[in-house]
């Protein structure tokens, strides 16, 4: 079962080699040899109805997969209970026939639950849930097939023995997974990484807790997210990283690098930071609670959005060559504009619609003087001709077209909170943003 951000599915963990070895190595117990061959007979053609049934309920109990089930996840899911209610009719019809084939795949599920940055708690959870929902509808199918009600005992021993297998084999490809890793320290503190960037885990403060302990990471008081593109070499940064500063958290995030940054108001880890990603393109978040790193990233994600508009004139305030360095937290309200673009788009034909029908060039011009109208204080004539620079009577002139346009609306303080959020947004998505008046 895997989430959308590894960018593999089960079928890239089967090939993993395993040596071959006799089935008793895997099953210790077979009381397989204690069911009649004749329920393999009766389970086989429910096998189907059996998997839907069990899949619902571990969706219903186990909240880590109620994903879609037309998503990896939801596949894998769907694959690995057939499989195993599969594996159970052909130990039921051969108990000592060979199960590597079955082995390989759920050792690879433990390997994903690692890849993934996650425990196996729910994995184990899902086979508990499996077991109990199992153990029932295969007692129903042999009680329909009028079996003797003897079989019900061997049956349930059975249930127990083999979801207790399966779930030893997806630990130790979680184990063999971790052992792989580059120590289980800096696993820890990407697993930890991997949950402050997750809205849903993050909420989950306790296990948060659990694993800042485990990963040797107190808790800050305060963290702000680095978003840096993808690139040659982007993975590494000079000075920066768990191998240079174990206080920085350091996870790659889909083609992106993300360091949380504890203490990201100290002037000297701004400049730090902007140092070791000078000639790359990258986002500060602004500072939050650890229990919002993931707001961090996502206002940093939003400022790299508009990368042409708000980087690069960052970037060129900061001297900066090809790349550029953003702080999201100094355009909080840019960042928030830029997340409802398209509704302000709506918002701009609502409000300004008026001006669609004037010539292109009078719009614009009219657009400008609202817009230095809605930021002045005394909202004169000589204010608004100051702000844009124009001879105080062709500003009267535009007032008074504005009047006989939008009217009495002028005055209405909803009207005008509306109308500038729509200025705003029309000049964030056609790269013109206009200079602080």
């Amino acid at each position: 079962m895997r989430s959308q951000d590894t960018g593999g599915t089960l079928a890239g963990v089967w090939n993993e080699t395993m040596p071959t070895r006799q089935p008793d190595q895997v099953f210790t117990r077979r009381p397989w040899r204690e069911l009649p061959p004749a329920l393999a007979v009766v389970l086989r053609p429910r096998i189907d109805a059996i998997a839907a049934d069990m899949i619902d309920v571990i969706r219903e109990e186990v909240p880590a997969y109620r994903r879609p089930l037309d998503s990896a996840m939801g596949r894998d899911l769907a694959g690995s209970v057939r499989r195993a209610i599969g594996q159970f009719v052909e130990l039921t019809e051969e108990p000592h026939s060979l199960q590597d084939h079955h082995v390989r795949h759920f050792r690879g599920l433990g390997r994903l639950e690692f890849l993934n940055g996650r425990t196996t708690d729910s994995l184990q959870a899902a086979f508990r849930v499996g077991a109990r929902v199992g153990a029932r509808l295969y007692a129903e199918t042999a009680q329909s097939a009028s079996l003797p009600f003897e079989v019900v005992m061997p049956l349930h021993e059975a249930v127990l023995t083999h979801i207790n297998v399966l779930s030893n084999e997806s630990v130790k490809g979680f184990a063999a997974a971790q052992a792989r890793a580059d120590g289980g320290l800096q696993r820890s503190r990407r697993t930890l990484a991997a949950c402050l960037l997750d809205q849903r885990r993050a909420g989950q403060w306790d296990a948060v807790e659990r694993l800042a302990v485990e990963a040797e990471w107190p808790l800050p008081e305060a963290v702000a997210c680095l978003l840096v593109r993808h690139g040659a070499g982007a993975g590494r940064l000079p000075g920066l990283g768990p191998e240079r500063d174990t206080g920085i958290l350091t996870l790659t995030h889909g083609a992106d690098l993300v360091l949380i940054v504890p203490g990201p108001e100290d002037r000297g880890t701004v400049e730090r930071l902007r140092t070791a990603v000078r000639g790359r393109t990258a986002a500060l978040g602004p500072a939050v609670t650890p229990r919002d790193a993931w707001v961090s990233l996502h206002c940093a994600r939003l400022m790299l959005t508009g990368h042409g508009i708000a980087a690069g004139r960052e970037g060129a305030a900061a001297g900066g060559g090809a790349g550029a360095f953003v702080s999201a937290g100094d355009g909080l309200a840019e960042a928030h504009l830029r997340h409802g673009i398209h509704i302000g788009r709506l918002l701009g034909d609502r409000v300004l619609g008026v001006l669609r029908d004037l010539p292109a060039g009078r719009a614009a011009r009219l657009a400008e003087t609202l817009d230095a109208l809605l930021m002045s204080w005394s909202r004169t004539a000589p204010e608004v001709a100051r702000a844009l620079g124009i001879h105080p009577q062709t500003a009267r002139k535009r007032l008074r077209k504005l009047e006989e346009l939008f009217g009495d609306r002028l005055d209405d303080p909803a009207f005008r909170f509306e109308a500038l959020l729509a200025l705003r947004t029309r000049a964030l998505r056609d790269g013109s943003v206009p200079a602080p008046r």
